[in-house]
């Protein structure tokens, strides 16, 4: 697959609450051929990535929408900005670091204000890279090995399903044959089957006096 090829299939969702900088990461992710869907808050991003944002029992585990339908794409990499009301972009990234389904999905963070405490913060939390705005289209070539990761892992994904669908098909068959089996080898048991008693009966009609008493009416004749 060539890079153009790549990229064109590469879907990044962008979070920014403002709403200048969201339409300028757009134009730029666009102008770079990627897929882009933009979100302007947290919430409203883990909304589309389907973790409901209110679940508080269990971090480590956020619950799944069982009706993923806002999600029409796979997402392949999340760009962020770091400040934003309610939800900050380091609260997303951990929230989506924390979820075993979306943990692989690579996650760069954006901001205005260069702060080394919280740039190193959040590459130790798990972010790929921190974009100081204004986002250039030079940084976006730092995406690339990202979404080439991206992608191989979703070859590989789809491979493992493809194997796992196989291993699937054989056992349902393997099953399949074995009720047979058991289905005849049941037959068979309900067959009827000659009784000890049938088979006296039939070797008395053997043993009848009809067929041993000597056919005198022949021998006469003869004599």
């Amino acid at each position: 697959m060539g890079m153009a090829a790549a990229e064109s299939r590469f879907h990044v969702l962008a979070v920014d609450d403002n709403i200048i900088d969201r339409k300028l990461i757009e134009r730029l992710l666009k102008t770079s051929s990627y897929q882009v869907t933009t979100v302007d808050s947290g919430s409203k991003a883990l909304e589309f990535l389907g973790l409901h944002e209110d679940d508080r029992s269990n971090s480590g585990s956020p619950s799944i929408l069982t009706n993923n339908h806002h999600q029409e794409l796979e997402v392949n990499l999340i760009i962020t900005d770091y400040c934003m009301p309610g939800m900050t972009g380091y609260d997303l990234l951990k929230k989506i670091k924390e979820s075993s389904s979306l943990r692989d999905i690579p996650v760069v963070i954006m901001s205005s204000e260069n702060v080394p405490a919280r740039i190193s913060r959040c590459l130790e939390e798990g972010a790929e890279e921190f974009f100081l705005k204004p986002v250039r289209k030079s940084d976006l070539n730092r995406l690339r090995p990202h979404m080439m990761k991206a992608v191989s892992k979703d070859q590989k994904q789809e491979k493992h399903e493809e194997e796992e669908e196989e291993e699937r098909e054989e056992k349902e068959i393997k099953s399949q044959k074995h009720q047979e089996q058991q289905q005849q080898q049941h037959q068979q048991q309900l067959s009827p089957r000659p009784s000890g008693n049938s088979k006296r009966k039939a070797m008395e009609e053997n043993l009848s006096p009809d067929r041993t008493r000597p056919r005198y009416s022949d021998i006469a004749a003869v004599v």
